[in-house]
């Protein structure tokens, strides 16, 4: 069995919306994707709610959707544990994007319409509904990137993003172990140093409805720091891991 397309997310206490993003994601590749084996991969990141328990009660109404549970690990953790399950299904193309239902599925088309243009496709939220002062850190990071690496992207850790199957296995296998707090920035910061074409493609970021930000202030200043130590500290293996990606 071939499988097209996996859309992966992570998922952390959001029960007031995991039954509606995980229906909206189904529909979508059910209606998109109506000739090709695609799946949804959700990992429960010990959720304390009933997110856990929700997502097991939707698993027999959908055919498509691979529910994982593990013990809390962080957003990160949880990402590249879903990375890891869509390359272990062969998946041609994997998606991914978060379960807070802040984007928009539709979107994933402007990215696939690139698809054979680059093995690694960035969204970007020209418009982010999230509060200041993660802004504000995100900023800073930005420009952190570019002057550790040369590098400016300008959503790297956006939780909307098209990947080559193939090129992820390889991504995945160049990662610090243990993995960084934020991977997806690493795996941005690899694709672009490869040669990969990121496009950075506008798209839509809604108010979040539901759940709450699980890290705030300044636990969200402390945890960037980290992310700027291990980005410092990868800098220095960045060219070998590059070799290995070509």
């Amino acid at each position: 069995m071939s499988i097209k397309l996996a859309i992966v997310m992570p998922a952390y206490n959001e029960q007031d919306c995991m039954a509606e993003v995980v229906k909206i994601w189904s529909d979508f590749l059910d209606s998109e994707f109506t000739l090709e084996e695609t799946r949804l991969i959700v990992v429960n990141d010990g959720s304390k709610d009933n997110t856990g328990a929700i997502l097991d009660g939707l698993q027999p109404l959908y055919p498509k959707l691979i529910v994982v549970h593990q013990k809390n690990g962080g957003h990160g953790n949880a990402v590249v544990h879903a990375y890891q399950k869509a390359v272990e299904l062969n998946a041609e193309y994997v998606f991914q994007t978060d379960s807070d239902d802040q984007f928009i599925p539709q979107d994933l088309k402007l990215l696939w319409e690139k698809r054979h243009q680059s093995d690694f496709i960035l969204g970007h939220r020209e418009v982010r509904h999230d509060d200041p002062f993660r802004l504000f850190i995100t900023r800073i990071l930005r420009y952190s990137m570019f002057f550790v690496y040369g590098t400016f992207i300008m959503d790297s850790n956006i939780p909307f993003r098209l990947i080559k199957g193939d090129f992820l296995k390889k991504l995945l296998s160049q990662l610090p172990n243990p993995v960084p707090f934020a991977p997806n920035i690493f795996l941005a910061i690899m694709a672009k140093k490869a040669g990969q074409e990121l496009f950075n493609i506008p798209i839509v970021h809604k108010e979040r409805a539901t759940g709450e930000v699980s890290i705030r202030k300044m636990k969200l200043l402390k945890v960037c720091w980290q992310s700027f130590n291990e980005l410092l500290n990868f800098r220095l293996t960045l060219n070998n891991n590059i070799k290995n990606l070509k």
